[in-house]
């Protein structure tokens, strides 16, 4: 919750959303060079590159799915004729397609090496993400603050977390967070993010640094 109590904390959707848009950006970009001969990879960067994207479009499938089943009704139902969600959900029916591409690419990528296709359809993939979630924040997020209930809002994170791997998501949503985002979090959360944190920050940083270079988060 927000300072007054009573207005949903969206921080944690806007740092998953910008986590999203910035792993696909940078994975576009890492495909391209590696189509390109500006990086290689061998057959364990491969791998790890691969497990990595396909971990990604399965948590950008979940958290769509859970807009679609979850946050819509939420939002239909307090907001009523204040929000119209056709564009939206539109987007999403296209995502799907699109990332079960993906997860096909990046699963041939592990043994072929072949990039040229995931950097094609991953920066495609990061187009439309930016597009949609810039103008799904600028329309819902407005829309959340007034009318969904604290408790409403709750619902729809607990079940959009249900699906999620923290061992993946938090020390990314960390990585994403300004440090005052980051201090917000963690006085909402307590003293277990700052654990988990702990727990989990060793194993992302070094596949950060086998994905994407040594000077990676």
């Amino acid at each position: 919750m927000t300072a007054d109590a009573m207005t949903p904390e969206l921080l944690g959707f806007q740092l998953t959303h910008r986590a999203m848009r910035g792993d696909t950006r940078r994975l576009a970009t890492l495909a391209a060079e590696l189509t390109e001969g500006r990086q290689t990879a061998d057959p364990a960067r491969a791998r790890t590159v691969s497990e990595y994207i396909r971990t990604l479009c399965a948590g950008i499938h979940h958290h769509h799915t859970m807009e679609d089943r979850v946050l819509w009704p939420v939002l239909e139902r307090s907001a009523g004729a204040e929000v119209d969600l056709r564009d939206l959900s539109d987007d999403h029916s296209s995502l799907d397609p699109l990332l079960n591409e993906i997860d096909g690419q990046a699963a041939a990528f592990a043994t072929t090496r072949d990039a040229s296709a995931l950097a094609s359809s991953l920066t495609r993939l990061a187009d439309l993400l930016d597009e949609h979630i810039e103008e799904e924040e600028r329309l819902l997020f407005p829309v959340i603050a007034k009318y969904v209930s604290v408790a409403d809002w709750k619902r729809v994170e607990d079940a959009v977390r249900k699906g999620t791997k923290p061992g993946v998501e938090l020390p990314r949503i960390e990585q994403y967070a300004r440090p005052e985002e980051l201090a917000r979090l963690r006085k909402l959360a307590g003293p277990m993010l700052t654990v988990l944190l702990a727990v989990f920050r060793g194993g992302h940083r070094r596949r950060q640094r086998q994905i994407f270079g040594p000077l990676a988060a």
